[in-house]
Order: C-alpha cells, then structure tokens, then sequence
C-alpha cells in the first residue's frame, strides 16, 4: 500500500459524530435512561436545580430538555408541592395514551373532524373482532359476558353505562391479542364514546345490548365471520343514531 492510499483510507473512515448542544445532551440521556428501564415508570425525577447540577448545565437547558421529553410522552409534569416530573409508561398502554391525546387536541382545535375518528375505529374494530373470534381465552369471554349483566340491568340514564360500553370494546380489542390493535381501538374509542354522545331512550339501550349479546355469541363461538357482521351492524347503527343525535 503507498502513502497515497494510505492518505485515502483515512479519509474515508469515520470517527466523527455530531456534537449534540447542551440541551440535546440533557434531552438524550435521560431519554436512555428511561427506555433502557434505569429509570422507571412513574419514577419521579430530580429536581430542575439538582438536574443543572448533575449536567453542570443551565435551569433552563434543563426545562427545554424537559419540555421536549415531556411532548415526546415520556414524562409528565405533576403541579404542586409533591409534584414534580414523572416517567411515563412506556409500554403498549403507553401508545393509546398518545393516541388519545393528539386526536382530542385534533378535535378540539378542529383540524379533524369527528366522523373521521369514528369512521377509522370502525375499520379497526372489524379486524379486532375477528381477531378476538379466533383468540379469545375464557377469561376474556367470561368478562365480556359480565359487562352485557350489567348493560341489560342498567337504566338508561346511569353513569356508567358509557364507561361499560368503553370496556366492552376495549375488552374485545384486547382479547384480539394485538397489543397496537388495542391500543388504538381503547385511543379511537375513547375519543369517540358513540354512547356517551347518544340520548339514549329504552329503545336505543334494549338495542345496543341485543347487539353486544350477538357480539359476545360470536366470540363465544370463536365465529369471526358472524362477530365481523354482528359488529359491523351495531358500529352501523350507533352511527346513525349519533349522527341524527348531533344533527338535531
């Protein structure tokens, strides 16, 4: 080898990195820290002052990291005396609290519209159905059964009539066995809340268990056909009668 390929070789290898500014630096290792599970969930963090003191860098390079992590959802500031920064769960569960998030910010400020939440869960809760015929374990079906005892005892007009519907179909996206599925099925559903948003007459409430009777039945049978038709005409109606609720 001469000393001109000598030359040539040197400058084709890399040793150079970017040199991250002060704040990246911050942002980044505790970053590492958290996915790497030194810190853990809901771990409280120490305080800002201790942080400039640990990274020989300013309070505000500190807040500026900290705001970053925070809008990444992998801390959370708790206000007041006991308050202070939280690691987040940072697991499946942690995705549909993204989720849910973002599209409620989305709706509020307008840029989506709500159909579109409620038209897109639709299109997940087919697949997840499916999913949940084929999967299901007894326990899941056994909590499902549980939920429609207490939709067909429940007057129309309790409070908790929305929070089981929300666990109704939450339970068949997670008895899917697709984490990400469910996630997103809990994040959309939650956004939506079709019951919530519905005035429910006895009618509407008779209905909608029949409908999650047929549902379960299908499970039951670990039927994916029946389950995606049973949850297509009970996703249909809900629509329907949401969409005339909001209209009128």
């Amino acid at each position: 080898m001469t000393a001109g390929d000598n030359d040539r070789e040197l400058q084709r290898k890399v040793i150079g990195r970017k040199v991250l500014r002060p704040r990246e630096q911050v942002e980044q290792t505790i970053k590492t820290a958290i996915l790497s599970g030194e810190l853990k969930s809901n771990e409280m963090l120490p305080p800002e002052a201790e942080l400039a003191r640990q990274f020989n860098v300013s309070r505000t390079t500190v807040r500026e990291a900290l705001r970053s992590l925070s809008t990444q959802n992998l801390i959370s500031k708790v206000p007041g005396a006991r308050g202070g920064n939280f690691v987040r769960s940072v697991d499946h569960r942690s995705l549909s609290e993204a989720v849910i998030e973002s599209v409620d910010n989305l709706l509020t400020l307008g840029s989506i519209e709500f159909e579109e939440v409620a038209e897109v869960r639709q299109q997940l809760e087919v697949p997840s159905v499916r999913l949940a015929a084929a999967n299901r374990e007894d326990e899941s079906l056994r909590k499902l059964k549980s939920i429609v005892e207490k939709q067909k005892t429940a007057s129309v007009d309790d409070p908790a009539i929305p929070d089981l519907d929300r666990q109704f179909h939450t339970l068949i996206a997670e008895a899917s066995g697709n984490r990400v599925l469910a996630s997103l099925v809990a994040a959309l559903h939650s956004a939506t809340e079709p019951v919530h948003y519905l005035d429910l007459s006895p009618e509407v409430g008779r209905e909608t268990v029949k409908q999650h009777q047929a549902i379960v039945r299908a499970i039951e049978a670990q039927d994916s056909d029946t389950a995606e038709k049973a949850i297509i005409e009970h996703l249909t109606y809900l629509r329907l009668h949401l969409a005339a609720h909001r209209q009128g």
